[in-house]
């Protein structure tokens, strides 16, 4: 009998992380793919990417549970109603195991659901920091609610042992989006410039800015010190890619959109690129400049320089390239100053990123398909000092 893995994606940048895993999952004889969408994948507002997971994969079950509101409330209402549609899919679909990636609160609600239901779940990407967020705690709850662990470094495998996590249930087996960039055929130059309607100039910055969601409002001050910083550019193309349904991300797409209608010959915004133009777009630019993760895990595979605002990924290992700043004008310039100096660009070629060169997808799937689900949810707290 097949062992039915339930996957689950909330966003189209997840998916665009989770798609070889899925793909893998899909083709291994001995597994039975169950594929679970929800959140910003179903929300007009953020482009119904669902649409771009039917292109290849069938989708099992679709879960609305995006409120129009981006608030505290709204974001509670939201995984409350998560949770409650995840316990009657789990009954339904009966998987053997559920595999979820991150610390977003929509993937915080199916892991509450999946731990109720006793499905063992496997867990992505756990182990991480992001102290000025929401995430740091909602990624380490997830961790202690699941019971295979996958993560991205071997500092982030010793921290989620730290969390009393046994050690035989925890690989590091590196970042996945890394095998996009192994395995995807990307973009030439003229390619992606047709792919997003605009010429690269001389040069060119990628920015992806989200809320720091422990900060109290924060949001639209310290976007508009970046945009302050990016307004004195020369000769710059500026592409936007907007902020997730966190709370206060709607004033930073509201900015974003008001700034580029402002400066159409500068500056370009997307929902989201999607996979293969996003790091398509990475071999073109001279840095991507916010609080992103993808600055820290795939910009340095292509030794591309990040400028890293603010506290949103405080915590994080980073390589080399990454060049941590103040959310205000004057540090922002400054750091762009940086990126375009001799030593730096310098300094760039020999950037080795921390989390690997690829094959995490391959490895989760080799583990997952042989794994002994016998007595699993029986956890016990592994202590460091004596096991």
């Amino acid at each position: 009998m097949k062992r039915k893995i339930c996957v689950i994606t909330g966003s189209r940048a997840e998916f665009g992380l989770l798609y070889w895993l899925i793909r893998g999952v899909k083709e291994e004889p001995t597994l039975q793919l169950q594929l679970i969408v929800m959140g910003m994948h179903l929300s007009p507002e953020f482009g119904m990417t669902y649409r771009v997971v039917e292109q290849e994969f069938t989708i099992d079950k679709k879960i609305e549970m995006l409120l129009s509101s981006d608030s505290s409330v709204g974001i509670s209402k939201s995984i409350g109603l998560a949770q409650i549609s995840f316990a009657e899919v789990f009954q339904d679909l009966n998987p053997d195991m559920v595999v979820v990636l991150g610390d977003r609160f929509e993937i915080f609600a199916a892991a509450s659901a999946a731990m109720i239901a006793k499905i063992p779940i496997v867990h992505l990407h756990g182990g991480e920091t992001t102290e000025g967020a929401i995430d740091e705690s909602l990624r380490h709850c997830i961790t202690k609610m699941s019971h295979f662990h996958f993560t991205a470094t071997e500092e982030y495998k010793n921290r989620v042992i730290q969390l009393g996590e046994h050690p035989s249930r925890v690989y590091n087996v590196g970042g996945l989006g890394l095998d996009n960039i192994q395995k995807l055929q990307l973009l030439n130059q003229a390619e992606f410039e047709d792919s997003i309607g605009v010429k690269l100039q001389r040069k060119n910055l990628l920015i992806t800015f989200h809320p720091v969601t422990l900060e109290d409002n924060t949001s639209e001050k310290h976007f508009q010190e970046l945009l302050d910083a990016l307004d004195s550019l020369q000769d710059t193309l500026l592409i936007f890619t907007k902020a997730n349904a966190d709370n206060n991300g709607r004033i930073i797409n509201q900015m974003i959109d008001a700034y580029c209608s402002r400066n159409v010959q500068k500056s370009i915004a997307f929902h989201s690129l999607g996979s293969l133009r996003f790091l398509s777009a990475l071999q073109y630019m001279d840095a991507m400049v916010g609080n992103s993760s993808s600055g820290l895990i795939e910009a340095p595979a292509f030794k591309l320089a990040t400028i890293n605002i603010g506290d949103r990924q405080k915590g994080r290992v980073k390589a080399k390239s990454v060049l941590d700043c103040a959310p205000n004008k004057a540090a922002v310039q400054a750091a762009i100053r940086s990126v375009y100096s001799v030593g730096f660009q310098a300094e760039l070629q020999q950037v080795d990123s921390p989390y690997g060169t690829g094959g995490a997808s391959a490895t989760i799937i080799d583990i997952i398909k042989k794994v002994n689900l016998k007595d699993i949810l029986q956890k016990k707290f592994y202590n460091l000092d004596r096991g």
